[in-house]
């Protein structure tokens, strides 16, 4: 397993996720999935995938059985670790996590940033707060991150190196995860809401474009608005901005933009909040996204780190979502929740 080199900024990243959340971790990195600069030495076949969707459609994941390895049960819940696989060389750890005496718990999906890694949902006071009041937590990381990093991948590409394919392949594993949950019997999957920060936020944010089951989204501090994020995150090495200015490095992700899509996600219930010393994510990226939001919205706005440990460390950060998820809340229905579309617009050529 090879550790990904991170610039001094992504530790600041790192330690404001460590305030309020446990087992923030800093190794990172991805599977290879269609043909990469990573993939060209080596006779093994790549899982075709089109990053540049926000469906399924055009790429070529097919689930392999799922396989059970740890089992846990407490008082307060159960917490199971399956590994799924859909593309070569890149099984995932997903940790379900539900309370012992609830038939059909609500669902909500927690997706931390780049580079977070899943020690969290092995923290059994952590699992205590997920299940409690009678709600089910599934955990994974994101593409190009944690243990989902390793050879053939050279460590020159990351997260950001590659963010076509972290925000495409992560969006599609959202899709695949719903389809394994899906097949279970101790699950409503009626409704599912996820939780995401960072780049698990802005993952988020597309994956419920393209996929009516996700009907809620609980968003912190967000990536998005790429021209300017990329020119002016505190995340970006100085010595590699210039590489992701080039427009045709924007034009790959310029489809793939939360500022696009949150305006399409009318009829969700959606919390945005924002922690407005978060070094990554530039102000004017933020009151981009914040105006992106649809009207019905909600927005909570920190004043530092410490205001959202507060919330944190009370025990308040998960529970607006599950009041819009629990039993006998008003959801939206599938009928009223529409997939968004299949891929965004290409109009991102230079840096604002």
């Amino acid at each position: 397993m090879s550790s990904l080199r991170l610039p001094g900024s992504a530790r600041s990243c790192a330690l404001l996720a460590a305030l309020f959340l446990p087992a923030a971790g800093l190794s990172a990195q991805q599977p290879s999935t269609s043909p990469s600069p990573s993939a060209t030495n080596i006779n093994l076949p790549r899982t075709a995938e089109d990053w540049g969707s926000l469906t399924l459609n055009g790429s070529q994941l097919k689930a392999r059985p799922p396989f059970r390895g740890q089992r846990d049960q407490t008082a307060d819940f159960i917490r199971e670790v399956w590994q799924l696989q859909w593309r070569n060389f890149d099984p995932i750890d997903l940790y379900v996590i539900r309370p012992p005496h609830v038939a059909k718990p609500p669902v909500i999906l927690y997706l931390y940033s780049f580079p977070s890694d899943t020690r969290r949902f092995l923290d059994d006071d952590y699992c205590r707060g997920l299940a409690q009041n009678g709600f089910a937590a599934v955990g994974f990381v994101s593409a190009l991150t944690g243990g989902r990093y390793h050879s053939p991948r050279p460590p020159r590409e990351w997260f950001v190196s590659q963010l076509q394919e972290s925000l495409g392949s992560s969006v599609h594993d959202v899709h695949m995860v719903l389809n394994y949950l899906a097949t279970r019997a101790d699950l409503d999957m009626t409704r599912v809401g996820m939780f995401g920060v960072g780049s698990g936020a802005s993952i988020a944010i597309l994956a419920a474009a393209a996929d009516p089951r996700i009907k809620t989204l609980d968003l912190l501090d967000p990536w998005g608005d790429w021209p300017d994020w990329l020119a002016k995150s505190s995340l970006v090495p100085d010595n590699e901005r210039a590489d992701y200015l080039k427009p045709e490095f924007l034009n790959k992700v310029a489809g793939l933009d939360p500022v696009q899509w949150l305006p399409k996600l009318k009829g969700r219930n959606i919390r945005l909040q924002e922690v407005a010393t978060d070094p990554v994510t530039p102000e004017v990226c933020r009151q981009r996204l914040q105006a992106a939001l649809p009207s019905s919205a909600k927005v909570v706005r920190y004043d530092g780190a410490s205001g959202l440990y507060e919330v944190s460390s009370s025990g308040q950060l998960f529970q607006w979502i599950k009041q819009q998820l629990r039993p006998g809340a008003k959801v939206p229905s599938s009928a009223n929740v529409t997939p968004a579309a299949d891929r965004g617009t290409q109009d991102h050529t230079t840096a604002r």
